[in-house]
């Protein structure tokens, strides 16, 4: 499994190769933007080719995915604010096809109260909208699990399901999930022992797919089991624990998935210990799973 991290790329991007290297990732996470604000960043055509070759060339880093913008809501009944979702949720694709991303990892959003079912269609014309503005790229669009906060859409696998299916065979390649252990465990979802991780795998690989499933978010949580609140802490001190997320990182099923840390460190992101202490994880559950 490759670890690594969001990092910081700056208006260069490159740099967060740099930052891989520091801290011995094998994969990176960036924000194409601010992540919250909604002017895009204007990247000229060498700075996004700069980074192609620059990743081609790298010994270490294996993937680069792109973390859409916070402010997008798909599901949003305010007309105003859709719209602009929308156009930057496309703006957010054309970096991240750009770059050749290895995904570009998507929050639904909110539907305030609504419910799924009367902002779907609108879901999927800004999905298809991103997707067909970049036809000649392979660059999925990733929709994250999420904690369960508010109102917030793809809180079950079930939901997540819904919204692949609904995209339709155009886009179902260029569709799949991320998820977040953190989320999943703040949305309700124990797998943090060997028989419970195994029967969430089977569950995501029958309600989902797991050929769906693209990357990992490894992140211990700061809240307990179901309470639907999005706060991640660094691995091993939270309330899943080292052996708990190892439990379900190291199912054989998603061993060739990147996994990709979103853990504050001391406040500015993983360091190396913390990519470290993810590959102990991991070590724990492939211990905990020898006959």
């Amino acid at each position: 499994m490759p670890i690594g991290a969001h990092v910081r790329a700056g208006g260069r991007l490159v740099p967060a190769l740099a930052t891989a290297d520091d801290i011995g990732a094998e994969v990176v996470q960036i924000f194409t933007q601010s992540p919250r604000a909604w002017k895009p960043t204007q990247y000229a055509e060498g700075v996004l080719e700069g980074y192609r070759e620059a990743e081609g060339r790298h010994p270490r880093v294996t993937h680069t995915f792109c973390h859409a913008t916070y402010l997008i809501n798909l599901a949003s009944p305010d007309p105003e604010l859709y719209g602009r979702s929308r156009d930057c949720l496309v703006a957010n694709m054309a970096i991240a096809a750009g770059i050749g991303a290895a995904g570009l990892i998507l929050h639904v959003g909110s539907h305030k109260g609504a419910g799924l079912a009367p902002c779907l269609s609108q879901i999927v014309d800004a999905l298809a909208a991103a997707l067909d503005s970049q036809p000649e790229s392979d660059c999925p669009i990733l929709i994250e699990n999420a904690a369960g906060t508010g109102d917030t859409v793809g809180r079950s696998f079930e939901e997540l399901a819904i919204l692949l299916g609904a995209v339709g065979d155009d886009g179902a390649g260029r569709m799949g999930v991320c998820i977040d252990t953190q989320h999943l465990w703040a949305s309700g979802v124990d797998f943090a022992s060997i028989d419970r991780a195994d029967a969430v795998v089977d569950e995501l690989d029958a309600v989902v797919g797991l050929e769906r499933v693209r990357c990992l978010h490894l992140n211990d949580s700061k809240v307990e089991l179901g309470a639907n609140r999005d706060r991640h802490e660094n691995i091993g001190h939270g309330t899943i624990g080292a052996a708990g997320l190892g439990a379900f990182i190291s199912h054989p099923a998603l061993a060739g998935l990147p996994a990709i840390l979103e853990v504050p460190g001391t406040g500015s992101g993983a360091r190396a210990e913390d990519i470290e202490g993810a590959r102990k994880a991991l070590g724990l559950g492939m211990v905990a799973r020898r006959p």
